[in-house]
């Protein structure tokens, strides 16, 4: 049925993909993808995992057991062996899928795609995703044991690309017309630099900078103060700092540059919802006396998944969770003592420095007085059926000058460099190797210590009970000010200094309330000594958490489920009331007086039968964009204010001047922006109807996985019926969400829940393609079979043994 569909697709659709939200280029010639010898039909029995498997290099034979979901459970005698077999196992099953990313993160799209992706791949050059890749495989190949490892990794996968034919290339090579290239160490850092990238928190300098010049100081420090007057941070308020005694850096004079930033376009930035939510609690509020803990971490709903689930075991340690295809050991899991999770900490480790150049040719530029010499970095981006495009990347002390006039700014003389985290080599494969093994809180802090980037909060629960929370990550030690604007890239008091030290991150163990959750918000309150500005964190979904965990004494696995799947719209339970009360209905028609009663009716929550959240939305949209028309300026990069600040000023504020609409001649206040958006809204939304139906929120919203390739529909699953916003705890969008939920009690055998929008194989004609959505929709888990033993058979269907070839 699949493939029917798939031809029917191709038949009704000529059309053009679009990777990574971009075009690419045509569909290629669909003969051989159609071919009965080759084509797609080759890849229906890509499932199939029994018998035996000769590896070359292996030292032992290696044990992996299926079970129902197609989760494998691999049993190895050493190190070595194991993540040779992660490596084969996990390209068995998502090799175009972990080779594809690599080609996104390095900038080679354009060698697979064409002419079409040479912008993309540009951005990405102009990134330094390169270049941070490079400096992590530096770092690691210090270590002998983890460039060992990650080198065993790469022959695993390898052995599987060896052993295919064109004929067995999964469809996508074959839809794209190319086939896998070897893997290598190299392509593993691109793609932990392709997470770093998506991970690295929000970068507003530029668009900060044009819009302080624009509105000045008084108005930005209302539109974006330090903090709300309303945070629940990751670590409780009531946290002691007076033990930190590390000097905190000194304000320079002219922190701010007097400048506007002139660039046609920016580079693409992660998805602005990028994030998470993880929470533990402790034996005092655990029904059962054991800590639990919980995980689900929010990125693009992407087909296959981002996460492939595996048990890796040796006689030493055993480990289960969900891995990165591409990379090695297990990311967000659990053990037989402890089990951790993340979250995006969206630290600000990406700063932006104005740079002058000497003249034109960019061989040197101003710096402390004097030229300093630049360096260039020649990038060679080869193009399918066209000539390669060189393009050369100027470095200064800083990092990548990724504008100057060869890319997307007009001056000759000027341009913009990047100093980012990402760049600072460091071992992501130390890292999960210790973590997986880790077996209390000391060996989980020792893993995690040196973590450089992305910033996330690691959270912790063990079978000791105890929970911890760390901010975790390499956090330069900045002036208050620094790096929220664009810098002065020749003064030497704009440069980075020295970092905070690791000890002192922010961080709580076993706190007095007895949970630790963080949820993407401030990491702190404004206690804390070192300076942490706002780039918008979280204000809604942390506090549902809290007052949930505050709500009683005592929690299970079940108030967990119930948690992750919560749909309670805090935001709209906050400003609806306003609204309605500062509307004038004595002249409402009958459409409106029904959109009010629906309004008046709804209980705030965002499940899949209610039209109040998709009213509310479109609502909240219009007033957004009424209130906000200062800013939606052609040419002009600004930043638009955080939503929760918007909402003080509309309540707070009502006759700000912003309230005004700029293209009529009344003066209106804040009152006059909710009757008008109202009226636009019962408008907008009785036109919708007339053509799609209700706007029952799983209608409106129509949440979909689409395909990496954002292709076509026989590749994509759509119209998922789940209920959620990006405010909620099942914070769903229309493509964005929970991308693996996972729950562990810790105790003498941890009992431990998961679900993932997806399957396991990466092969759109298997029945483990999408076989998790629409379980993951209804709030459903599969339980977790954490094999005790290489023989325990527990609801395993099948075996494949992998063995040394002679």
């Amino acid at each position: 049925m699949k493939y029917l569909k798939l031809i029917l697709s191709f038949a009704l659709t000529v059309t053009v993909f679009y990777g990574l939200n971009n075009k690419f280029g045509e569909i290629p010639a669909l003969g051989k993808f159609l071919a009965p010898n080759q084509g797609i039909w080759q890849n229906e029995n890509d499932d199939i995992v029994t018998g035996d498997i000769l590896i070359s290099g292996l030292d032992n034979a290696v044990t992996v057991h299926y079970d129902e979901q197609l989760i494998p459970h691999v049993f190895a005698k050493n190190d070595t062996d194991l993540y040779k077999a992660q490596g084969y196992i996990t390209a068995k099953h998502r090799l175009w899928q972990m080779e594809f990313q690599t080609y996104a993160a390095a900038g080679r799209l354009s060698e697979i795609i064409g002419e079409s992706a040479l912008d993309y791949d540009r951005a990405q050059r102009r990134n330094g995703m390169l270049f941070g890749a490079e400096n992590s495989l530096t770092i690691v190949k210090k270590d002998p044991k983890s460039i060992a490892l990650l080198e065993a990794y790469s022959d695993g996968v390898n052995a599987y690309i060896n052993s295919l034919k064109p004929e067995q290339y999964p469809v996508e090579y074959k839809l794209l017309g190319y086939e896998p290239e070897a893997w290598s160490s190299e392509k593993t850092m691109h793609l932990l630099m392709y997470m770093t990238d998506m991970l690295c928190g929000r970068d507003y300098d530029l668009e900060f900078t044009n819009t302080i010049k624009k509105f000045g100081k008084n108005r930005f420090d209302i539109l974006f103060p330090d903090f709300y007057d309303i945070i629940d941070p990751v670590i409780p308020k009531e946290t002691d700092w007076s033990y930190i005694d590390t000097k905190i850096a000194d304000i320079p004079e002219g922190e701010i540059i007097n400048d506007s930033v002139s660039i046609s376009k920016l580079i693409e930035k992660p998805h602005p919802n990028n994030g998470s939510n993880n929470w533990a609690v402790g034996p005092k509020k655990s029904v059962s006396g054991n800590a639990i803990l919980a995980n689900d971490p929010h990125l693009s709903l992407n087909i296959p998944s981002i996460w492939f689930v595996m048990q890796l075991s040796t006689p030493e340690h055993s480990v289960y969770g969900a891995t990165l295809p591409g990379a090695l050991g297990i990311i967000i899991g659990f053990n037989d003592d402890i089990s951790w999770g993340v979250t995006n900490a969206t630290r600000d480790v990406k700063d932006w420095y104005k740079i002058e150049f000497q003249d034109e040719t960019k061989q040197a530029y101003k710096y402390d007085g004097q030229w300093k010499k630049t360096s260039v970095r020649i990038e060679e981006i080869k193009i399918k059926d066209a000539k390669t495009f060189i393009d050369s990347v100027v470095y200064t002390h800083h990092g990548p000058v990724s504008y100057d006039h060869s890319f997307r700014t007009d001056d000759e003389i000027k341009g913009y460099a990047m100093k980012w985290a990402g760049h600072i080599g460091h071992n992501f494969t130390d890292l999960f190797y210790k973590l997986n093994r880790a077996k209390d809180y000391n060996d989980y802090r020792n893993a995690i210590k040196n973590h450089v980037a992305p910033a996330q909060n690691f959270v912790f629960a063990s079978k000791a009970g105890d929970i911890a929370m760390w901010v975790q990550g390499q956090f330069p030690n900045k002036w208050k000010g620094q790096g929220k604007f664009l810098m002065d890239g020749s003064n030497p008091e704009h440069d980075w200094g020295d970092f905070i030290p690791s000890e002192y991150n922010a961080h709580t163990k076993n706190p007095e309330r007895g949970f630790v959750s963080s949820a993407n918000q401030h990491p702190t309150d404004s206690m804390y000594p070192f300076y942490v500005f706002n780039d918008g964190y979280d204000t809604y979904r942390s506090r549902i958490i809290n007052n949930f965990f505050r709500s009683k004494e005592k929690f299970d696995v079940e108030d967990f489920k119930d948690l992750q799947n919560n749909n309670f719209n805090l935001k709209a339970s906050e400003i609806v009331p306003y609204l309605i009360e500062n509307l004038n209905t004595s002249e409402f028609n009958e459409a409106e007086k029904e959109a009010l009663d629906i309004m008046k009716n709804w209980d705030f929550d965002n499940h899949i039968d209610s039209k109040g959240p998709g009213f509310f939305a479109s609502w909240n949209n219009k007033i957004y964009n009424l209130l906000w028309d200062e800013f939606d300026v052609e040419d002009e990069t600004l930043k638009w204010p955080f939503t929760y600040q918007y909402f003080y000023l509309l309540k707070n504020y009502p006759n700000d001047k912003f309230m005004d609409i700029l293209e009529t001649p009344e003066k209106e206040t804040a009152a006059d922006l909710i009757q008008q958006s109202f009226k636009d809204t019962v408008e907008k939304l009785n036109a919708w109807t007339e053509k799609n139906g209700d706007y029952d929120w799983a209608n409106y919203k129509r949440t979909y996985v689409g395909h990496l390739l954002q292709a076509l529909p026989a590749f994509s699953i759509q119209d998922i019926p789940i209920g959620g916003d990006g405010n909620t705890v099942n914070a769903t969008t229309r493509n964005h969400g929970p991308s693996w939920r996972m729950i562990v009690e810790m105790g003498d055998t941890p009992k431990a829940y998961g679900i993932y929008p997806g399957g396991q194989s990466g092969n759109p004609g298997s029945k483990y393609y999408d076989n998790f959505i629409d379980d993951w929709a209804k709030g459903n888990y599969f339980e977790i079979n954490f094999m005790q033993s290489e023989t325990d058979s527990t609801s395993i269907q099948s075996t494949q043994t992998l063995k040394p070839s002679k």
